[in-house]
């Protein structure tokens, strides 16, 4: 008996047990399946009482493995590294039209519980709005999409698969999460097709953006080495204070591009220049300094880091110091161009919030940089003013609106 079938069964049987003749019965499943319903916002509350401060668990992967079990999901956990990872895939495997969902149950620490209005894992709700840690960012996103799948497959099971993938690693190095479940799915012959992260995208209103794309990021480190002596006699050292100002001077006023078609021009940042020394008549021996690029399309980091290791060599034989560089690269520029996927999805918005989003790459990094390799990958969510804040919290409609977005976006993709 096919799953589709069994749930119909289970359906009839309801009826039958009440006494309804059976020729009512195709008339009240939808009815039926209506009051069945999964309650997003129940979720979301049960999942911010779950203290998953990264990179612990705090029994939020737990919670929904057995919530997607419970509704006929197939789970596997793809936990690396001690980090709780869960796949979980409604459907026949490897199937051609097979819609994922990404998103992550790890929060940020809350910081000192007393300056929180209630303590940060309460799920406390006032005047509709839910407060707690990862109300915003991204338990809600979680439910909204778990709910939404739940439903569709209990109410109208597609002609295809819904695979969702929840990881315990994303606030931290994000080293055993979503890449660990991408790694595992490729083990194990699981695929999706298109996949939606549901990460906060909206910077006031709800449904006002959607991510298309993000750039790219990564961070270089200088470590700047030359010759101490006293201050009074600078030129009997060479001086890897001036050295270091004066790399990071070149790199900072260097027009690294005028921005693409989807993105804004890349930038870079100086954010730290040390020496550790204390005396003003000392000239010290090292210099250590950190940039932070964040790059459109028109780069790969690889060109990047030959461009920074260039300008360092030339400051160092100018300058007669010693210039040790390290980088490391926290992902890629991506852009899924717009087209199917992003007008499903702007569809879907359209149709239950009356409002179509504006294509946005702007941001910082988010697991779509993983998924990005494995399938076209967009991301959509709630308005994400109050995530990693004290007192963050979640308007409690937005939940349900979330909720009806993404069941729209699965009745498109499957219609």
């Amino acid at each position: 008996m096919t799953e589709a079938l069994s749930q119909k069964a289970a359906f009839n049987g309801v009826f039958q047990a009440t006494g309804i003749p059976a020729a009512h019965c195709e008339a009240d499943l939808s009815a039926l399946a209506k009051d069945m319903t999964t309650d997003p916002v129940d979720l979301t509350r049960k999942l911010v009482q779950c203290p998953s401060v990264t990179p612990k668990e705090g029994g939020a992967i737990q919670l929904l493995e057995r919530t997607l079990s419970a509704a006929g999901f197939t789970c596997f956990r793809a936990d690396r590294g001690g980090i709780s990872n869960l796949v979980a895939r409604w459907g026949p495997k490897g199937h051609a039209r097979t819609f994922g969902f990404n998103g992550h149950t790890d929060v940020v620490p809350p910081g000192d519980p007393a300056d929180w209005r209630f303590p940060p894992f309460s799920a406390e709700t006032v005047d509709g709005w839910m407060y707690g840690r990862g109300s915003t960012d991204m338990k809600s996103g979680v439910a909204a999409f778990v709910a939404a799948a739940i439903d569709r497959v209990k109410t109208a099971p597609p002609d295809g698969a819904i695979l969702i993938t929840i990881t315990g690693d994303e606030e931290a190095d994000a080293t055993h999460g979503t890449t660990a479940i991408l790694d595992w799915m490729a083990d194990a012959g699981e695929h999706m097709s298109v996949c939606l992260v549901g990460e906060p995208t909206s910077p006031n209103v709800m449904g006002e953006t959607m991510k298309i794309g993000r750039r790219g990021s990564m961070t270089a480190y200088f470590t700047v080495s030359g010759v101490q002596g006293h201050s009074a006699y600078p030129h009997r050292a060479r001086n890897p204070v001036s050295a270091t100002a004066a790399l990071m001077d070149r790199l900072a006023t260097h027009t690294l591009d005028h921005g693409t078609e989807h993105f804004d021009p890349s930038t870079l940042a100086v954010t730290t220049i040390d020496t550790g020394n204390p005396a003003t008549n000392v000239i010290p021996a090292t210099c250590t300094a950190t940039v932070n690029i964040r790059f459109n399309d028109a780069h790969r980091s690889d060109a990047l880091i030959e461009w920074l290791r260039s300008a360092a060599d030339d400051i160092a034989k100018t300058t007669g110091v010693t210039i040790d560089m390290k980088t490391k690269v926290s992902g890629e520029c991506f852009l899924t161009p717009p087209g199917p996927l992003s007008d499903l999805v702007a569809d879907a918005v359209d149709t239950t919030l009356g409002r179509r989003p504006e294509l946005s790459t702007s941001g910082g990094t988010s697991d779509a940089r993983f998924v990005m390799r494995h399938c076209p990958v967009v991301e959509f969510g709630l308005v994400g003013q109050t995530m990693h804040q004290v007192d963050e919290r979640v308007e409690i409609v937005q939940i349900q609106q979330l909720k009806d977005v993404y069941r729209a976006i699965l009745d498109g993709y499957f219609a």
